[in-house]
């Protein structure tokens, strides 16, 4: 990271934490430095940002969040400040031709990264989760040594409220749950399912 990507780095900490507190809660794993798939409910823009500053340094600088390529490439300060700053992953949320949409994520996997991801692959209007996409499944089943971590998203879609530009501050915290793991033979279906189940879960923690 460059010093002007540094400098952003910090501010954006800062920033996000007087707006929103961005508050951790380690509610049936520690912050671990391990390899792991953070994956977690999606109904804001500013999702991305607050797992990012609720994580601690140490797990912050081995973590790179999941980011739609169409919205956060759309103009050069997004482009920047999500390839800069958060060392996004860009994934395109349209099947393109033959292109295996997970290539972006197997391939950091690979090289030892840890990820961000919101299975639900756009962000949702209601307060359940919609549906989970297969991709979280497909990884667990590629990558089974990686260690999978649900998280609640509390608040965040009343900082950044649908049409909206300017934040407004709300006490926001993100809960991480008990890594999950997947069975022997289960349906992708079935996980995918107790996956959600297991975000949804960390609602009332």
């Amino acid at each position: 990271m460059n010093l002007r990507a540094r400098a952003m780095s910090l501010f954006l900490l800062g920033f996000v934490r007087l707006l929103t507190g961005a508050q951790a809660r380690w509610h049936g794993c520690p912050p671990k430095a391990e390899q792991r798939i953070y994956f977690a409910n999606h109904q804001s823009h500013a999702d991305l940002v607050l797992i990012w500053a609720a994580l601690p340094q140490e797990l912050r600088s081995i973590t790179r969040p999941i980011a739609a390529r169409d919205y956060w490439t759309a103009s050069s300060f997004k482009r920047w400040i999500t390839s800069e700053v958060f060392n996004a992953v860009y994934v395109d949320r349209e099947r393109k031709g033959d292109e295996d949409p997970l290539q972006p994520l197997i391939n950091a996997l690979e090289s030892g990264d840890s990820l961000i991801l919101f299975p639900e692959g756009t962000r949702g209007h209601e307060e359940d989760p919609q549906a989970f996409k297969s991709g979280l499944y497909n990884l667990a089943k590629r990558f089974p040594d990686v260690v999978l971590v649900p998280a609640w998203i509390h608040n965040v879609q009343r900082v950044m409220p649908k049409g909206e530009v300017v934040p407004v501050p709300v006490l926001c915290s993100v809960t991480f749950g008990e890594p999950l793991a997947l069975g022997p033979e289960e349906p992708r279906t079935a996980f995918l399912t107790r996956a959600r189940e297991a975000v949804m879960a960390l609602r009332n923690v």
